[in-house]
Parts: structure tokens; sequence; C-alpha cells
């Protein structure tokens, strides 16, 4: 959902050199300081004195906090204070880098949507609020009535370990619970609505239904049409190879039609994919279980064959720790009970990576009927690809950077649900697709600013449409990227495009790092402690930082070298640099799009 910047109706009531200062004061926010400004100058406004009105006091509202990471706390979270508005409450939603901390001690009423990442970690734009909540400086608040929503996925160990974390924390700290903590896997809305209407009858009993509310001036924004559940039908414009013909991996550049559907995004936005599973997938689960698809079966109160739920409604490419615990009932495995114990968590956590369900179902055979095997699998969720691209540059269309997750597991081959319909659809195809906005990850809105682009592999997609914008708009800041993949010859993604660049300016530096070109393996993280002094003065002169790419490997090491970077040319302490490189993010200075 981007920002549409509306021209005023009349003419400033400000003098002209009051109006100057103002705009030098607010050039170069980031939008969501700018939204805070607004809120404040709202608050601010009706306690002049020309106004009877007065603003909603701190015990008289709700605060709603999220941290997002892909967008479905936000989404929660927006839908609770909608709620909660049309209950008569007085609520304000805030992201957690956008939050003053001080005010923590005056709230009476908070609840916090929080998501966690891989292992247990909280969303980057979390990071500062998690910190100061569990550390020394956080107050009592014996006066605070909370509750929190944790999101997570049940694949990973450390299920929705944050939100544990801030329910326990506020309670520490004297907090009262106005109701139990929600933790929602993969399937948001079944955990989320009955909390939701839990929450909102729990703050209107706290606080009554008849507060008085104030409308907080906030930034006009464009309706949204089309989201997860109700997706645009995209035509395929282009789906074409851009790896070498001797590659062994796949990598697609696609290209979709947005003419006619309003939707918008910015460089760094994501595209959400509503995927449907490969039928030979489906068939194999089919066989392998001595089902027939058309037998019926109940899913969202709707009767549907057998073969419908699989291809359409149900996960059966990524396993999860419930299938598992589900499949060990039906095959009578004590192995697989013994994999879910807490001394098994090496061994659970590397199946989960590595195995399909379809490796669970043949390696340890069970018997399902087709209801309870529906009831067992989790929804098919989309699947968000960063947008390589900038509309400034394509106009209505977006483009996509697919790497096809096509491999063989025990000789037998194993496809990616989303990557591979992406990689079948071509000519008149037509494929559902939503924005799904990553605001933490845009460009800085000072076009001054330089930028450094740090990605591996197909996390290089959000830096082409970074490019074209930068293009677009003569921006005067510099732009360095650094990206590595396997081999030159035949994995440098998208490289007449970066050579162009370097040609004619708009990429001021270009570093790369093909980690199987050389008898020891060199990684991008090796060419930032190459080149260590360069990008440690860029950062301090003011460049903003960003690192696309694999969350598990990639991204703790990038964040080591900027350690490392910070200890050697900016003769800090690791702790010292590791303080500096958390206020680059609390700036928005530091961003990441990992997965």
């Amino acid at each position: 959902m981007n920002a549409v910047v509306v021209a005023p109706a009349v003419a400033s009531p400000l003098p002209g050199e009051t109006l100057s200062a103002l705009d030098a004061l607010l050039r170069g926010l980031e939008p969501h300081q700018l939204y805070w400004v607004a809120a404040r100058s709202a608050e601010l406004a009706v306690q002049g004195p020309g106004l009877r009105t007065s603003p909603v006091a701190t015990h008289e509202r709700v605060t709603v906090l999220y941290g997002s990471q892909t967008g479905n706390a936000r989404r929660v979270a927006e839908q609770l204070r909608a709620e909660l508005e049309r209950s008569g409450l007085a609520v304000r939603l805030v992201r957690t880098d956008s939050y003053a901390t001080r005010e923590l001690a005056q709230e009476r009423v908070l609840y916090v949507v929080i998501s966690t990442q891989g292992e247990g970690e909280p969303p980057d734009d979390a990071r500062a609020f998690i910190e100061f909540l569990l550390g020394r400086r956080a107050p009592r608040l014996t006066s605070l009535k909370f509750g929190v929503l944790g999101l997570g996925d049940s694949s990973y160990p450390h299920f929705c370990a944050v939100g544990q974390q801030v329910d326990d924390r506020l309670a520490a700290l004297g907090a009262h619970r106005l109701l139990n903590r929600g933790e929602a896997d993969v399937d948001v809305a079944a955990v989320a609505a009955p909390w939701l209407e839990r929450g909102v009858q729990r703050a209107r009993d706290a606080l009554g239904a008849t507060s008085p509310r104030i409308a907080l001036v906030a930034p006009a924004v464009a309706e949204v049409a089309w989201t997860p559940e109700r997706p645009y039908a995209a035509a395929v414009l282009d789906n074409q190879r851009i790896v070498s013909r001797d590659s062994d991996r796949d990598v697609r550049h696609i290209e979709l039609s947005l003419e006619g559907s309003g939707l918008r995004y910015e460089p760094g936005d994501a595209l959400g994919i509503r995927p449907v599973n490969p039928p030979a997938v489906v068939r194999a689960w089919l066989d392998a279980l001595h089902l027939h698809g058309d037998e019926p079966v109940t899913v969202n109160h709707r009767s549907i064959p057998l073969i419908e739920a699989l291809t359409h409604e149900k996960e059966i490419t990524r396993l999860s720790r419930g299938f598992i615990a589900s499949h060990a009932t039906a095959s009578h495995s004590e192995e697989l009970v013994a994999w879910l114990s807490p001394s098994r968590k090496a061994d659970l956590a590397n199946v989960l990576s590595t195995w399909q369900p379809l490796d669970l179902l043949r390696r340890y055979p069970g018997a399902w009927d087709a209801e309870s095997l529906v009831g067992a699998l989790r929804p098919l969720t989309p699947r968000l690809y960063s947008i390589a691209s900038s509309a400034s540059e394509v106009g209505e269309e977006v483009h996509l950077t697919v790497g096809v997750v096509d491999y063989l597991f025990e000789q037998e081959r194993r496809v990616g649900a989303a990557s591979a319909y992406l990689a079948a659809h071509d000519g008149d195809a037509r494929v559902p697709v939503y924005v799904e906005p990553n605001e933490r990850f845009h460009l800085p809105r000072d076009e001054s600013r330089d930028i450094i682009m740090i990605g591996a592999g197909t996390g290089v997609a959000p830096y082409r449409g970074f490019v074209q914008e930068r293009r677009v708009r003569a921006a005067r800041g510099r732009q360095w990227l650094i990206f590595g993949n396997r081999h030159r010859a035949q994995d440098f993604l998208y490289q007449s495009e970066w050579l162009d660049a370097l040609r004619n300016g708009t990429l001021t530096r270009l570093d790369v790092a093909f980690s199987r070109d050389t008898a020891s393996k060199v990684y991008v993280q090796h060419r930032m402690r190459d080149h260590g002094a360069d990008l440690y003065a860029w950062l301090r002169d003011g460049a903003h930082l960003y690192v696309c790419g694999d969350a598990t490997h990639m991204a703790p090491d990038v964040h080591g070298a900027l350690i490392d970077m910070a200890v050697t040319h900016g003769g800090l302490d690791a702790e010292s640099a590791a303080a500096w490189l958390s206020q680059l993010m609390k700036e928005g200075r530091y961003a990441r799009d990992v997965y």
C-alpha cells in the first residue's frame, strides 16, 4: 500500500520563511517518520486555544504495536485497529521502530502483534524495541494491561519465540494480561481471528466503548483492491532463463503485466504469488497413499474433491513439524516420534530443511483417509518475491527474478510449488498476484544519499529496481553493488545491465564474488573485508546499506563482516561495533530483506 502525495487544497497559512524552515526540517525523513510527525502535529493542534476538543489521553486509548518481516503481522495489526475502532475505542497503530519507548510507562492498554524469524529472531523493525524491553531501562508497568499475538512457522524449532519473550517480559515488569498469548502458525487466520475477537471485547471491558476519539491526520493512501485472498490475474509478458545453458540451476527473469489493475509498488517491495501445486506432485501423493482424487473432502466449510484440495488448497511441498507429528501417529513410527523430542532438535531441523512431505510418506508408509489427510495439512500460502523492477522505468509491469527449485532427492525429482508454477507459465498465461509493501527496504528519500547494495544469487533482484529508479530520477547519490554467486560464466545475473550501468555512471562501483571459480571459496563477505576501508567510509558519510538474500548463512556472515570492518577501520571494539550497526538499523540506514 503506497502513499499518494496530495497537494494542499489551500495556500499555506505559514509565513514564507517558516514554511521554508519546515521543509528543510522534513526533507530527508523516511515515510514512517513523516507519519509520526503528522500524527504528533494533529495531537498538538487540538491543544490550541481555538479548539475545545481534547486529545485522547493515554488511559483512554489502545496502542497496537506491530513488528513484521513479511507483512503478515502488519495486516493482522491493521485488522485489529479497524475492529477496535468499530467498537468505539480510540486506537493508534505504530510500527515498533517508530514507537517512542519512553511512552511505554504511560500506556494503559497495549496489544503487540509480532512475528518470529529464523532461529527465534525478531523482525528487523522490532529489534530496537525488543532490546529496550529486555534491557535494564524498561520501566515497571503495573498500570498496563496487554495482550500479545505471536506469528511464526512451526517448521522452525523456535516457533513464536519472540511473542513468548514479549509476553513473558511484560508480565515480569508488572503488567496484567488482558488475554492469553496467541500463537499463529502459517494459517494465521485460524488463531488470529478468535484472538482479535477476544482482544476487542477485553479492551472494551477495560476502557469502555464510548471513549472519546480523535482522528489523527494520516497520509492519503490508495485503496488496495488486490490482496492475498483476492489476487489480481496478471498476464505473463516474458519468461526467460538468465543463466547459461550449461548451468545446473534454473533462474528465470519473468515479466508480468499490471495494466489496468491499479496495483502500485516501489522498488524494494515484494510481489505475492498464489501458487498451484504441480500436477505431478499431486499424482505422486495420491499414488503413495492409495487415495482417489475424486473423494470428497471438506476445506473451509466447502466440499471439494481431494485432488482439488491437494492442488489448490493444501501445502504439499513444504514439510512441517505438525505434519511429522500427525504422520508419526498414522505410520506408528517410533523414529518419527523420537525426532520430535527436545534432544533431537538438530535432526529435526535437518529433515525440515531438506525433505519434502512426499519423502516422509515414502520412507515411513502410513494409512490415511482423505478427510484426515487434508485436516493434517497446512494451507497453501502465498510466496513472496522481491520485485526486480522500477515502475518509473517499466510502467505498468512488474519483473521478478525466480530461482526454480528443482533437484533430485534420493534419485527422485523434487520441485518447489511457486517456482515450478511460475517457470511453467508463459504466453497467454495469467498468474494471481498482489503487492506486499516492504517499507523498511525502500530507497532513501534524500536522493543525494549514497547506497550500498549487497546481494547473493537472486538476492540481487531488488537492486535492479533500485538502479532503474535512481537512473530515472537522476539521483545524485552514488551506487555500489556487491554481488555474489557460484560461477561468473554461468550465474552472473543481469551482467550486461550492471556493466551498462557502470559505463553510463548509474552504478558507481561493482564488486563480485564467484565462489566456485577459485580454489578457496569467495563470498560477498570476503569482498566486504577486502574493501572494508571504503565501505566504512561510505557508511560514515551517511550511506544507506541494503542486504538481500539467504537468512541462514549469508545475512549473518555479512553482519559479522560489518562488525569486523567497524573494528578494523573504525577503531571500535566488538561491542561498540554491534551497537553502531544497531543504531544504523534504527535509523533505517541498514535494511535487510532476507529469507
